[in-house]
């Protein structure tokens, strides 16, 4: 099975795409969607629809894993978040593809054990859980890559 997991953003879009089973997993491929501060929302949003595209289309994934929305202050900032998340569900619809969502408690707990891990445990552990050298940057492709393992663990 091909997961691709997303780490919304309205700035950037973290992506990872995952292959394997629940114990049996390998990373393809990881990156960011990067839209520029400057450039009008409708045009950021068409950036990363357009981006999501060319990557669903190279990938094709069996499914779409994708964090929860969460914010504690900014709502405003939530709201560009969501519109986003509308943009990446548009992209996975198109193609009929199932999208899952998963708590970022969720996601922490299917990758080290612990929902209340902190973020370099969890991207240490998205580094051995794939057998990478490193662990992935940026930090967003590392969290989408955490959402995509985290449904190779949990996803029906």
């Amino acid at each position: 099975m091909i997961v691709i997991g997303i780490d919304p953003g309205y700035s950037r879009v973290g992506w990872g795409v995952v292959e394997g089973r629940r114990h049996e997993i390998a990373s393809r491929a990881w990156g960011c969607i990067e839209t520029a501060k400057e450039t009008p929302m409708a045009a950021r949003m068409l950036e990363v629809w357009r981006a999501t595209n060319a990557i669903l289309d190279e990938w094709t994934p069996d499914n779409m894993a994708i964090e929860t929305l969460y914010f504690s202050k900014n709502v405003t900032t939530a709201m560009q978040v969501a519109e986003v998340r509308g943009i990446l569900r548009l992209a996975a619809a198109e193609r009929e593809l199932p999208v899952a969502e998963y708590a970022p408690n969720q996601i922490k707990l299917a990758v080290t054990g612990s929902g209340r891990a902190d973020k370099k445990q969890v991207q240490e552990m998205v580094r051995r859980v794939l057998a990478l050298e490193a662990v992935p940057r940026p930090d967003d492709a590392a969290d989408a890559l955490a959402c995509a393992v985290c449904h190779l663990h949990w996803g029906r």
